[in-house]
């Protein structure tokens, strides 16, 4: 037995040919840095979706989100928000408190009253 048999983590995948063979293309990318592969994944689609697919122009986009890097968490509650706090003491994560209203409160011209009549219980026809 030879050590290549037993080490097998060490090598990296090849794509097959008959697969190659079998596939209409495909694109390898990532983020310049080789930083965040999810969050580039994430904003190529977006651009991919926005495209038309008529020419390799680029699109008219923000190349980053408000949030950039950054995850983000949505507490509700304040135990929830005081949860967060405590984690990223207790983890050392750099964090910042981009909304500190936790209240959730709808713009004026939401409309709060359903336009539906209100359903009272269904009467049933004996028979």
């Amino acid at each position: 037995m030879k050590i290549k048999d037993i080490v097998t983590e060490a090598a990296q995948g090849k794509l097959r040919n008959d697969a190659t063979g079998a596939s209409t293309g495909e694109w390898q990318f990532r983020d310049n840095e080789g930083l965040d592969r999810d969050y580039n994944f994430n904003r190529v689609m977006i651009a991919a979706a926005m495209h038309d697919g008529k020419t390799t122009d680029p699109v008219k986009m923000d190349t980053s989100s408000w949030v950039n890097k950054n995850s983000v968490a949505r507490p509700y509650t304040e135990e929830e928000h005081r949860m967060m706090q405590g984690a990223f003491k207790t983890i050392g994560s750099q964090n910042q408190h981009s909304i500190p209203d936790h209240r959730s409160l709808e713009k004026d011209d939401t409309n709060k009253v359903s336009p539906h009549p209100k359903v009272g219980p269904v009467k049933r026809k004996n028979k």
